[in-house]
């Protein structure tokens, strides 16, 4: 005997299904029921008084019309927790709901079950079977299961079970009501075109690649020649096509890949990041997405990472050099500087009397240039300042000289000291014959690496720059091999240049102290 599932059924409070007797309206899920055999009555149940006393409704003949007794198969036969009919109604349910649907299956046993509970039976009794797809217990001769444990054990733990889990549903806190759950269509995502519950979009790479293969059929036997055994040109023709399809395909998985594994459909968040860069850092990061494809996520965002800070550099130096051309010297002169040159391009076009265009012209104000904060934390004044601050030692405290002085000044002003260890300017004889050379930025590129003395000293004896910098590297690694002394023959021989201009050169390296003579 078995349960017979019924068309007509309600679910009651424990769930699972619910049989009413067709006479009494008795609930009847619980005991043993008669059901009529008859085709006439369809889902006819009885329960046993109404069949004794012969009690009938609508077309049922109790005098003719055969029955069947069908009883509660509440007893173990695979596990000691779960009974015969509860194996029945979860196969039942399976079949009914699908594999997964395990909620839907736990209402149909009913019994307070849940589905983590339905589940983890299912896997652990017939997925993890040694006898897959049946229980290890599938024997019917096997009766050990039911000698263990008797029907009124079981089933008086059955009924303790049920009454225990209702009444901790009982004093259990109401549950969230459950939220319609979004559909899979392209309009409930926030990118147009995306189904999230498919994982595909409205419009895919290479939409029309299933139209080459919709009408295409394979039928066993087909595409082989059975004279000659050789494949035929129709079926070659349908594999290549098979070919460039599955190749669309995997083009296909590929971009998806790309976008799901960089969260490229999270699109608020990376507006939200988006707004926070410059135009300039949002147009590197659109050159760069091609790179993604072939990187991970992470590899991604810090070559990406190190484009932006690249940027930056290049943008800071450019401005320090846009300083140097206008002879600002310092970081904190530089950003006084940027201040006023947004001013000045704030500052409305002036307008007089005699502009034609006064009456047209609109008083709009310049946006203020955009400057990127990271450029602007390469190039903040406080750094330098900060280290000038931490060199620089303590002033000496200089207390007025009381009394009259020796030269008989008052006391009320004290002349300047002179410096011993200050030394002199060196002064710079001109060659015989020649002009000095007027070097400048325009065409001395390098000048800003000498100090004033040697860029004076480069001028008189009209050398430029750079060859003059390879003649000083020359001479300092020539005299630190000697211990910091030098012969003047020698750095005539390394420079390699005029005689005079070698002197004048060795002299003045002398003079500061960069060298010694030998």
């Amino acid at each position: 005997m078995g349960v017979i599932r019924k068309k007509t059924v309600t679910r009651g409070t424990e769930g699972g299904l619910k049989y009413i007797c067709d006479v009494c309206s008795a609930d009847i899920t619980s005991t043993v029921r008669i059901r009529c055999a008859n085709p006439v009555c369809n889902d006819y149940d009885l329960c046993v008084p109404c069949f004794a006393n012969g009690s009938t409704s609508r077309d049922h003949d109790p005098q003719t019309h055969s029955y069947s007794v069908i009883e509660q198969h509440s007893i173990p036969i695979y596990t000691k927790d779960w009974g015969a009919d509860e194996e029945l109604l979860l196969l039942e349910g399976a079949e009914v709901y699908g594999l997964g649907s395990w909620a839907d299956i736990a209402d149909h046993i009913g019994g307070y079950r849940t589905k983590e509970e339905v589940r983890d039976h299912y896997i652990r009794t017939y997925i993890e079977s040694s006898k897959f797809p049946l229980p290890e217990r599938a024997d019917p001769k096997d009766v050990s299961l039911i000698e263990e444990v008797p029907r009124e054990k079981f089933q008086a733990r059955k009924k303790r079970r049920i009454e225990e889990r209702k009444e901790a549903a009982k004093t259990a806190p109401p549950a969230a009501p459950k939220q319609k759950p979004t559909a899979s269509v392209p309009a409930c995502h926030e990118v147009q075109g995306y189904m999230p519950g498919r994982m595909e979009f409205e419009t895919e790479f290479a939409n029309e690649a299933e139209e080459a293969v919709q009408h295409m059929q394979f039928d066993p036997g087909d595409g082989i020649n059975p004279r000659t055994g050789e494949v035929e040109p129709e079926m070659e023709l349908k594999m290549v096509v098979m070919d460039i399809y599955n190749s669309r395909l995997t083009a296909r998985a590929e971009r998806k890949k790309v976008i799901f594994e960089h969260g490229l459909l999270e699109y608020r968040k990376n507006a939200a990041l988006d707004k926070k860069r410059t135009k300039e850092e949002r147009d590197l990061l659109n050159k760069a997405k091609p790179f993604a494809r072939m990187m991970n996520h992470a590899d991604f965002n810090g070559f990406t990472s190190g484009l932006e800070y690249e940027h930056n550099l290049r943008q800071a130096i450019s401005q320090l050099q846009d300083w140097r051309q206008m002879r600002i010297g310092d970081l904190k002169s530089g950003e006084k500087y940027e201040q006023e040159k947004q001013t000045r391009a704030q500052r409305p076009a002036p307008t007089g009397s005699f502009d034609r265009l006064a009456g047209v012209r609109t008083t709009k104000l310049v946006p203020p240039i955009e400057t990127p904060s990271a450029t602007t934390a390469l190039t903040a004044p406080e750094l330098p300042e900060r280290l000038k601050a931490q060199l620089q030692p303590p002033p000496a405290a200089n207390p007025p000289t009381k009394g009259p002085l020796t030269n008989g000044t008052s006391n009320s002003h004290n002349p300047p000291t002179k410096d011993v260890n200050q030394k002199t300017q060196y002064s710079i004889l001109p060659l015989s014959g020649t002009q000095p050379l007027k070097l400048s930025y325009e065409n001395a590129t390098d000048l800003h690496l000498l100090t004033k003395e040697e860029a004076e000293l480069c001028s008189v004896l009209r050398i430029m720059p750079k060859p003059y910098l390879v003649i000083k590297e020359g001479l300092m690694k020539e005299a630190m091999k000697s211990g910091g002394g030098l012969k003047r023959k020698v750095a005539r021989e390394v420079s390699k240049i005029d005689v005079t201009k070698s002197g004048r050169i060795f002299d003045f390296f002398v003079h500061s102290g960069w060298i010694q003579k030998a």
